[in-house]
């Protein structure tokens, strides 16, 4: 009995050593930054540089152009958008959950990146100098902001005193990270994209290590 026991042991050892251990499949993938055939992809929240046609968690590169990424997961094509919300690759809509930000540098050293704002698609410009949020009025009209129930007040600009509102948004989103309650001062004129400024901030703490900044979520 002892040798039939044996013997089994050894024959589904033998026969665990032979099946291959299958890594996870990686659940979430965004793309923070492009240097030539690589990019910069966010892979189940760990930033993980890829060349094109290498294969890190089980997502290939197929290729890279600009603001744009083509990434294979279990032979299944998706297309990821520099700074663009996270893609679910299990195919369900990220919640928005996520605790880390990864930008990279553009032309000029400004970090720029896609985001949104009750829901609504806006260009984010980091402005560490900003206080809050700041937009134009033309943009907050563009993406259906009450603001003039705001609380009016005045605000310096280059081009002298202006009238400001200062509103909270409810949910300002970048990649798969959601803030709420969020300070915002909407100027007249125009701007230049939607400045990310401290009210959003110092929700984080920031770490730049060359042109690539990380914006990890305070507890």
């Amino acid at each position: 009995m002892r040798c039939a026991c044996l013997v089994a042991f050894r024959v589904a050892a033998l026969l665990g050593a032979l099946i291959p251990v299958i890594p996870a499949a990686a659940q979430t993938v965004s793309m923070s930054g492009s240097f030539g055939d690589k990019a910069l992809l966010i892979i189940d929240g760990t930033p993980r540089t890829v060349a094109a046609g290498s294969t890190v968690q089980g997502v290939k590169l197929v290729s890279v152009s600009g603001g744009d990424a083509v990434v294979e997961v279990n032979g299944k094509r998706v297309a990821v958008a520099m700074g663009g919300a996270q893609v679910n690759l299990g195919g369900v809509a990220s919640a928005g959950g996520g605790s880390q930000i990864v930008l990279t540098a553009g032309s000029g050293g400004h970090f720029m990146t896609a985001g949104s704002i009750n829901g609504k698609a806006v260009r984010f410009l980091v402005d560490t100098g900003a206080t809050n949020i700041s937009l134009s009025q033309q943009e907050a009209e563009r993406i259906g902001l009450d603001f003039r129930h705001g609380q009016q007040g005045i605000a310096g600009t280059a081009n002298g005193q202006v009238t400001a509102y200062r509103v909270s948004l409810g949910v300002v989103r970048v990649g798969d990270v959601q803030v709420y309650d969020v300070d915002a001062t909407v100027l007249p004129g125009t701007m230049d994209g939607v400045l990310l400024g401290n009210s959003f901030l110092t929700r984080f703490q920031m770490k730049r290590e060359n042109d690539v900044m990380t914006l990890s979520k305070r507890p």
